[in-house]
């Protein structure tokens, strides 16, 4: 959702794959493997040393900068990881510094700062870190750096936006020279993906000023920074990924309106931006030496229909107006052909957990007249509340209107300002429209905006079946099995979840064509806003 009361804050507002490593894929096979064997373990032994994408690509050229421009800043920019909220603050803290491990194409762990992670039982996890990794300073990793980094997250003292997160870890110690030892309070499966959260990034053990330096182990150092203006970084000799990074320096800057960071691209002023409109890419793929990168995320605009009681509680009601989204009309119009059909429920076809084998749902006013009738709909007229706020929302209310009189439906659009939409009409009217920013994992996806006691259960469903199989999934270490599982929550959502969730909707980044290696993380755009290391110029 475009809030930044969520850990990820603006971030996930913006990205799909196919260019990384098969390197990743293979690694995530054996943990599967290993998984289903009753071990887990995630291992560095493929550790990608060149530009993910290079592997498609000529050569990396080293050296060179580049002025790369993201659709926020705030006098509130941080060099904090723990304090991210938006797209530049994940940005600056990834050319920093590292995670334990890392996202791949698929939203699986890779090894970062963790050499490997292993479990028994899902609940404690031992994890081997890197030797030879030096902070910008010459100080070496140990790990009093990541028990302080992790553990700081529980103290209410640091504002962590990733407390909720950090509120499953109980203890976190040093085992051995160079080993820690995490445990949970209960089992999760998915914790090497949660450790590679931007706000899990590790700093220097003992770092409590983070207003004007940042020593992290990143493929940068800090050059300079003020909040809300600018930020450079330089490239860090000693990083201890071979032949990374490749620029010598970047700098990163905020640009909200989005025409503007178009002409900021295209007149050379930056090489790099994202959150590009879809009405924007036409222009840039016409003008020579430009071009854009589309990558499919788990992000999505839905149609709320509370269970409040009224019409919206209906079920009939609610499976009626499913059958009047069309689907490929609104990828069509409203989002030029960018993004994936979806099918009323919330994992998207890049997500490893994704269910194909859910019979899609179709546009049918037909069908909806049916189910309006065995709801006892009547003439009443009924009204839906979109807004700018909401990705789109307003175009796809249009296109319900008017399809809405086929099925006997009487629909008003009650468009409303973005400024307040969030705390003012986001789930509090029978029919609305929200904004769902993607997640790494199905888990905290389903937990945050589907289990009966969710922050942000939008439609006010309660279903008890759906919370027993949402634990089952998070302490199931069998990945067939935890996947059999997220397949038969996502048919129980798809049937009875309130929620109309149409299309999955894409990252736009666009980029001077000299400008190499840049892949996609479905997380969001800018690579899962981990970029800064992969990309070179071609100049």
């Amino acid at each position: 959702m475009k809030k930044d009361t969520s850990q990820y804050g603006a971030v996930a507002s913006e990205t799909t794959l196919d260019q990384l490593s098969a390197k990743g894929t293979s690694r995530r096979d054996a943990l599967r493997a290993l998984v289903a064997a009753g071990l887990a373990s995630v291992t560095g032994g493929g550790l990608l040393v060149t530009s993910m994408a290079a592997h498609a690509q000529a050569t990396p050229k080293q050296g060179g900068k580049i002025r790369v421009a993201t659709q926020s800043s705030s006098t509130a920019d941080t060099l904090d990881p723990a304090k991210g909220a938006l797209a530049t603050d994940y940005v600056r803290c990834n050319m920093i510094y590292n995670g334990l491990t890392e996202l791949d194409s698929h939203l699986g762990a890779t090894m970062g700062l963790a050499a490997s992670v292993d479990t028994q039982d899902t609940k404690v996890w031992v994890v081997k870190l890197r030797t030879g990794v030096q902070f910008h300073d010459g100080k070496a990793l140990t790990p009093a750096d990541v028990v302080y980094s992790l553990m700081r997250h529980k103290d209410p003292a640091t504002a962590s936006k990733a407390k909720t997160l950090a509120d499953q870890i109980s203890d976190v110690k040093a085992t051995g020279p160079n080993e820690v030892t995490i445990t949970l309070s209960g089992p999760n499966a998915d914790f090497p993906v949660i450790l590679a959260d931007a706000h899990f990034l590790i700093v220097k053990d003992g770092t409590k000023d983070f207003t004007k330096t940042a020593v992290g182990t990143g493929p940068f150092k800090l050059k300079e920074f003020t909040p809300g203006v600018h930020t450079v970084v330089v490239k860090n000799e000693r990083y201890w990924k071979p032949g990374l990074p490749h620029l010598d320096e970047i700098e990163l800057i905020g640009i909200s309106d989005e025409a503007a960071r178009v002409n900021a691209l295209l007149s050379g002023d930056v090489q790099l931006i994202n959150q590009v409109s879809p009405q924007s890419t036409q222009r840039i793929k016409a003008t020579p030496g430009f071009t854009v990168l589309e990558t499919k995320t788990g992000q999505y605009t839905d149609l709320i229909m509370r269970n409040d009681g009224g019409i919206t509680g209906n079920q009939d009601f609610r499976l009626g107006l499913m059958h009047l989204q069309n689907r490929e009309q609104m990828r069509q119009a409203v989002f030029q052909g960018y993004g994936a059909i979806g099918n009323d429920q919330p994992i998207d076809p890049t997500n490893k957990y994704y269910f194909a084998g859910l019979p899609q749902r179709t546009f049918d006013p037909d069908k909806a007249k049916f189910y309006f009738k065995k709801a006892n709909l009547g003439s009443t007229s009924l009204q839906v509340y979109a807004s700018p706020a909401a990705d789109g929302s307003v175009d796809m209310a249009m296109l319900l209107q008017q399809a809405a009189p086929k099925a006997g439906l009487n629909l008003q659009v009650m468009r409303v300002p973005a400024d307040g939409y969030w705390s003012n009409h986001w789930m509090k009217h029978p029919l609305s429209y929200g904004n769902i920013n993607a997640r790494p994992t199905a888990d905290m996806l389903f937990t945050q905006f589907f289990a009966s006691n969710a922050p942000w259960n939008e439609a006010n469903w309660k279903n008890p079946q759906f919370d027993q199989m949402l634990l089952a999934a998070r302490s199931e270490p069998d990945e067939a099995k935890r996947k059999k599982i997220y397949g038969d929550m996502q048919v129980l959502v798809h049937e009875k979840g309130g929620l109309g969730i149409p299309m999955f909707l894409s990252s736009l980044d666009a980029h001077t064509s000299k400008l190499k290696g840049l892949g996609s993380i479905p997380l969001a755009g800018l690579m899962g806003f981990a970029f800064a290391e992969h990309v070179w110029l071609d100049a």
